[in-house]
């Protein structure tokens, strides 16, 4: 069984900057706890799960099974991450069954809107091209993040856009 509550343990750790000793100082617990944890080697206590979910700002089923929430959420600005090391999401799932993930560094999201491009249509879903790029750069300057647009067509055709 894969030890997902200590991936996500260790990958929340990291983004917050902070290490084993840091988040075992935090939770009154030994760096060594920590450590088992993550490796996968022991679990922390059922009752801390939920101050550790708090900790990191994440649902308590986001920290046990990796699953990202599709909230839409405003971080404080002191716990934001760089928005130049974000990603824009697009996930198309057209009815006629094709499925379509983009990944795309806001940086480079950034650049193409300079340089004047507009969103590409993605199999031919039209509702891309009337998403508005730059709205979306700002919402995230101003610290939103998660599922920002989600639209289904006429057709069928499911498009969700989210920054993380």
């Amino acid at each position: 069984m894969e030890n997902m509550l200590g991936k996500n343990i260790a990958k929340y750790r990291n983004q917050k900057g902070l290490t084993q000793d840091q988040l075992a100082e935090h939770f009154g617990v030994t760096a060594q706890a920590v450590s088992k944890w993550e490796t996968g080697n022991s679990c922390p206590d059922v009752l801390l799960l939920t101050t550790i979910a708090d900790f990191f700002h994440i649902t308590v089923d986001e920290l046990l099974r990796g699953e990202t929430a599709a909230e839409t959420r405003l971080v404080p600005e002191d716990e934001r991450k760089d928005v130049d090391k974000m990603l824009l999401k697009i996930v198309v799932d057209s009815a006629k069954g094709d499925r379509v993930r983009l990944n795309l560094p806001l940086p480079l999201v950034k650049l193409a809107l300079e340089l004047g491009m507009q969103m590409p249509e993605v199999n031919g879903i039209e509702a891309l091209k009337s998403l508005d790029l730059n709205t979306i750069l700002q919402m995230v300057d101003r610290g939103i993040i998660g599922k920002l647009v989600e639209v289904e067509s006429a057709e069928g055709d499911i498009v969700e856009i989210s920054v993380e």
